[in-house]
């Protein structure tokens, strides 16, 4: 974290993102691995799918059915990690904000499809379902964080990222804009600039 510290502040807002990515980045690297994070957005998601099983299901085996998905979650995720991996090292793109209005809260309305699925109030695809509970910490995973576990990874050994782009100009705010034409502030801007 010393070496992002002395980055630049617009580097850093690239390296570190929101705070879901900056408490990854507070991890140990070999702990952010992509597939890791994946692989704890599957266990997370394997969780919130207990009740749905428990009470959604007649038979005595539902832990033994909820165990099986849960693995598959926690897999398929964590496999999910290691593809963006793979594909992150060959495009070397930078990180990209994910779309979070749509992505949060997909897996909320992903577990009210499947309890309204399991207590057979209505019949909902599953694919559906599926898709709506897995797809948003994939996503997430490979638009945001492992661009950025990379870029990491690359601070550590000692590399710099940002070699060759070109660093954007802060852009000028006009006092008048940021007030809205309120004189009173105006004069109070001027006077601070005087000083």
């Amino acid at each position: 974290m010393s070496k992002v510290e002395a980055l630049a502040p617009q580097e850093q807002e690239t390296l570190l993102g929101t705070s879901l990515s900056r408490r990854f980045a507070r991890l140990p690297l070999w702990l952010g691995h992509p597939a890791n994070i994946g692989g704890f957005y599957g266990f997370l998601v394997a969780l919130a799918l207990v009740l749905p099983y428990a009470y959604g299901d007649s038979t005595d085996v539902w832990g033994v059915q909820w165990l099986y998905h849960a693995s598959l979650l926690i897999m398929a995720c964590a496999v999910s990690g290691f593809v963006s991996v793979a594909l992150i090292a060959f495009s070397k793109r930078h990180p990209v904000a994910p779309p979070r209005q749509i992505l949060y809260p997909m897996p909320f309305v992903g577990l009210a499809f499947l309890t309204i699925d399991r207590v057979d109030m209505f019949t909902i695809p599953s694919a559906l379902i599926w898709a709506l509970l897995l797809l948003p910490g994939p996503m997430y995973v490979h638009l945001s964080w492992a661009p950025r576990w990379r870029l990491l990874c690359m601070i550590e050994d000692g590399k710099d990222p940002f070699v060759g782009l070109e660093a954007k100009p802060e852009e000028a705010v006009d006092a008048e804009e940021m007030v809205d034409g309120d004189t009173e502030m105006l004069e109070v801007v001027d006077a601070f600039e005087a000083e």
